[in-house]
């Protein structure tokens, strides 16, 4: 009689995969704001953290806009608002009138809910006239570009001295505008990612249908993503007004500041993915850029031409990368290669 006898199983600690770094979509432009920097202090050795200081004093203002434009884009292609730029310098005027008349507080509340007004304006164009987002935003800047001619004619007030402490006050060195704008990033962030209406704003952007037989509605949150745009501008246009004298022309370059500081901080611009970290890293990638090219002597001509050209380069690399221009390349090539056989079987 044998017996057999079995030899137990050992089992093999089965390893675990290691975790893989992931590159942060605002790493470049933090590679960009660290290239310009050292180049400025290469041009002026002297005090080298100079620059930094002051595009801390500079960038929150562009963040601000840039962080309503970054959700605005986040709803997918075609969504663009082109209307900030001029709800900052209506936002300007409409903030020092009223805080003339009632306190720097609800001034700067003023010039936010003037923003508020501008967007209102958008999203009934965009939802009930059923207007592209482009065109409706162009309409609503024409509309407030005519509101600011008349406040700038019946205002010639300058923000309260109280306002003005307060954007230029700093602690240990940092601006304190600065840290405010800080927190409104964090609970921008925090509502992308905790809230329903953020995740909701992703998935609109991903998919509109999709979104839509999920349960989303879409029209609510396209009309919220557009007031907190004009909201947010309209807020910047505010407290702008105590750091510079109102002016028609003070927003003028926040329009193609915002989409490239958006872009340029890896927000997709198909949609989809919103990277409020990079409102930060590309405002302040921008405002260096500038302060190195005026220190050479570029006009700002030719520093809006850089920046589109930065803008367009960008656009291209990451839709390469994350596979967004792939569809419309398959179709261009799947006309050029229907194309002679379409003139082949003519000619039979």
């Amino acid at each position: 009689m044998t017996t057999s006898t079995q030899n137990p199983t050992v089992s093999t600690p089965v390893a675990e995969p290691r975790a893989r770094f992931h590159w942060p979509a605002w790493g470049w432009s933090l590679i960009g704001v660290l290239a310009v920097w050292l180049c400025i202090v290469a041009v002026r050795p002297a005090q080298p953290f100079d620059p930094l200081a002051q595009a801390l004093s500079l960038a929150p203002f562009l963040v601000l806009v840039a962080l309503g434009q970054m959700l605005v884009i986040t709803l997918g292609p075609g969504n663009i608002d082109v209307s900030v730029g001029t709800v900052v310098s209506m936002a300007s005027y409409v903030s020092v009138g009223v805080g003339a008349a009632a306190g720097p507080v609800l001034g700067v509340a003023a010039g936010a809910g003037a923003g508020l007004a501008a967007g209102l304006i958008s999203v009934i164009a965009i939802l009930v006239l059923r207007v592209p987002p482009i065109i409706a935003t162009l309409a609503t800047s024409l509309i407030v570009q005519s509101t600011t001619l008349l406040l700038a004619d019946a205002n010639r007030a300058s923000a309260s001295a109280a306002l003005r402490g307060f954007v230029n006050a700093k602690v240990l060195g940092i601006p304190v505008i600065a840290l405010v704008v800080a927190v409104i990033t964090v609970v921008v962030a925090l509502v992308l990612t905790r809230t329903r209406f953020g995740l909701s704003v992703l998935a609109v952007g991903q998919s509109p249908r999709a979104a839509e037989r999920a349960g989303i509605r879409v029209w609510r949150v396209t009309a919220i993503t557009y007031l907190v745009s004009g909201g947010l501008a309209g807020l910047a246009g505010g407290l702008l007004a105590a750091f510079i004298s109102p002016s028609t022309v003070l927003g003028t370059s926040y329009m193609l500041d915002s989409v490239a500081v958006v872009v340029i901080g890896g927000t997709l611009i198909s949609g989809g993915r919103a990277v409020p970290v990079g409102a930060w890293t590309g405002a302040l990638f921008f405002v260096l850029l500038s302060g190195l090219l005026n220190l050479v002597g570029w006009s700002v001509g030719a520093q809006n031409i850089l920046k589109g050209v930065l803008v367009v380069a960008v656009v291209v690399v990451s839709s390469t990368a994350t596979g967004t221009g792939r569809p419309s390349l398959a179709r261009l090539r799947a006309s050029l290669t229907m194309t002679p056989k379409k003139k082949r079987n003519t000619h039979a």
